[in-house]
């Protein structure tokens, strides 16, 4: 795990190499929130991969795990449905300050969004959000059309995070080359009519430290400053 620190005020970008245990992620984002609330720690958005896992978020249907015995399951405790993590997949881990942030949830979810939407651009990837469907939406004109006749439509990110003490934990994920085969074991975030795809995909040959070099680029225009002090 490498730590990176341009100032006293700005956020600390944290790398790990390797595969992430899951609950070991979750002890470290949760005593540095509490470290954060006290005013203790540095705001921190940490870069990692997990091993293949299921997490369940607080509105988690048991029907939407169909392979329940393929990869382990965890409770995460986030907002949202069951999601997938594994080898591939950039998770962006953000511990951030809400109460010098705006105080606004709605509003820190959209940031969010168009963070991701913001660093898949750099790609010239145009990611969207649809009404009813949590994440981020890629178009797929070259795929047969719906029941409807609409355009179908792939998720390329999902997003749920946790509050404590206005600090924010949990985060975000963004398909770069995961297997996406592993994602058959779950209906990604409750929704059966649409499917999922990643950056390589797409046909582009992205790696995990080109997502990073994105997420840092776009970070700043993305999220809500905070208040100076």
């Amino acid at each position: 795990m490498q730590g990176f620190y341009p100032d006293r005020r700005m956020v600390e970008w944290i790398t790990s190499d390797g595969l992430t245990d899951y609950d070991a992620a979750v002890a470290f984002m949760e005593a540095r929130a509490e470290a954060i609330s006290r005013g203790e720690a540095d705001e921190a958005i940490w870069l990692l991969e997990h091993p293949p896992l299921y997490t369940a978020g607080t509105s988690a249907k048991p029907d939407d795990l169909t392979e329940p015995n393929r990869f382990p399951v965890y409770q995460a405790k986030r907002g949202g449905q069951y999601t997938y993590h594994g080898p591939g997949q950039r998770v962006a881990y953000v511990m951030l300050n809400l109460g010098e942030r705006g105080h606004d949830v709605r509003r820190f979810v959209q940031d969010l969004e168009t963070w991701v939407i913001s660093a898949l651009a750099e790609f010239n990837v145009k990611g969207e959000i649809r009404e009813g469907r949590v994440g981020v939406w890629v178009e797929r004109p070259e795929k047969p059309r719906a029941i409807d006749g609409s355009v179908r439509e792939d998720k390329i990110a999902a997003l749920g995070i946790r509050l404590r003490k206005w600090v924010s934990f949990h985060g975000l994920s963004i398909n770069v080359d995961p297997d996406l085969e592993h994602f058959s074991g779950i209906v990604p975030c409750g929704i059966r009519d649409h499917g999922v795809t990643s950056l390589v995909d797409l046909g582009l040959p992205v790696t995990i430290a080109d997502v990073d070099v994105a997420l840092r680029r776009t970070f700043e225009t993305s999220v809500t400053p905070r208040s100076r002090a």
